[in-house]
């Protein structure tokens, strides 16, 4: 297929969903026309890029198309809120055919549609890496989006899902096969993250008064969550839910799990837990406590120590 705008334009049109009930005019004008529900509207934006953030060399265009979507879809899971549209701004480099375009916009509608948003438009144009730049909207009960600076003293701390996956299948995929079955399945979360959409809502639900999703390491987005709320954190090492192909540097520091992080009343703990496994399947663990003091970690002798702030960080 020639790669021209218009032509693959069109071509994407017919990958993408057309107008729902709540789209007013789709994908084909200038810009799209949505009509809102009544609640909050929650924005978010998120841009993957080549050479940071994946490689074409160890990801098809489908899962990178995927996972530009699903690390936006995890911030709203962090807020509580509903996924509603989509924008996608995609700049593809000179070696990059329509095929892939299509392929990875593909990836994009699959998870658009098993989380009920709608792809609405966005941009096409050319530059020296394959960037793609998500814009996602949703919606929230007004006032009830959950912020990062919400957490109190004696609150519980809790994690979704198993942490350091994909910085272990970072180190996997670099290395080279053979790989274990616990080495695949880190692979996996790499290249193809889940967004905790549904349990993000059953935690807001539940009561929690700060979340965050770990997208850059435990240890430095327990930081901003503390220091939003002007609160100290004390966890415990041997709670820690680590993946079976990580290690604990990975859980800290390693980047990518997409996982949510959240302070909850320590009497809604163990109920949200069982919701969250019984409705979605996903584990929730009870990792420390919210304080007054520093940020620690206490090992398995008892011996408190500064968690430190290991993690990703575009600028450092």
């Amino acid at each position: 297929m020639e790669l021209t705008e218009d032509g693959l334009l069109a071509a994407v049109r017919k990958v993408l969903s057309g107008a729902g009930p709540d789209v007013v005019i789709p994908i084909g004008d200038d810009a799209a026309v949505v009509r809102p529900g009544s609640g909050d509207l929650v924005l978010t934006t998120d841009a993957l890029v080549e050479g940071t953030h994946f490689e074409r060399a160890w990801s098809t265009a489908g899962e990178i198309g995927a996972k530009a979507i699903a690390v936006n879809l995890s911030d709203v899971a962090a807020m509580g809120a509903s996924p509603r549209f989509a924008l996608c701004a995609l700049t593809l480099s000179d070696d990059v055919d329509a095929a892939w375009a299509i392929e990875a916009f593909g990836g994009m509608r699959q998870v658009c549609d098993e989380f009920a948003c709608t792809l609405v438009g966005g941009n096409l144009a050319r530059g020296r890496e394959v960037t793609l730049a998500v814009m996602i909207t949703a919606e929230v009960a007004p006032g009830r989006a959950v912020r990062r600076s919400g957490a109190r003293t004696g609150d519980a701390l809790v994690v979704t899902g198993a942490l350091g996956g994909a910085g272990a299948g970072l180190r996997c995929v670099r290395r080279g096969a053979p790989w274990t079955d616990p080495e695949r399945d880190a692979m996996r979360r790499l290249v193809r993250p889940v967004p905790r959409v549904g349990e993000g809502q059953a935690l807001a639900a539940a009561g929690a008064t700060a979340m965050l999703d770990v997208s850059d390491g435990l240890a430095i987005d327990l930081h901003r969550l503390c220091e939003a709320g002007g609160v100290g954190a004390r966890i415990v090492e041997a709670a820690i839910p680590v993946h079976p192909a990580a290690t604990l540097a990975d859980a800290l520091g390693g980047g990518e799990d997409y996982e949510l992080l959240a302070a909850v009343p320590p009497e809604a703990a163990d109920v949200a837990e069982e919701e969250l496994r019984a409705t979605f399947g996903t584990t929730l663990t009870r990792i420390g406590e919210v304080t007054d003091g520093p940020v620690v970690v206490v090992d398995d002798a008892g011996r408190e120590r500064p968690i430190g702030d290991a993690g990703w960080d575009h600028f450092r």
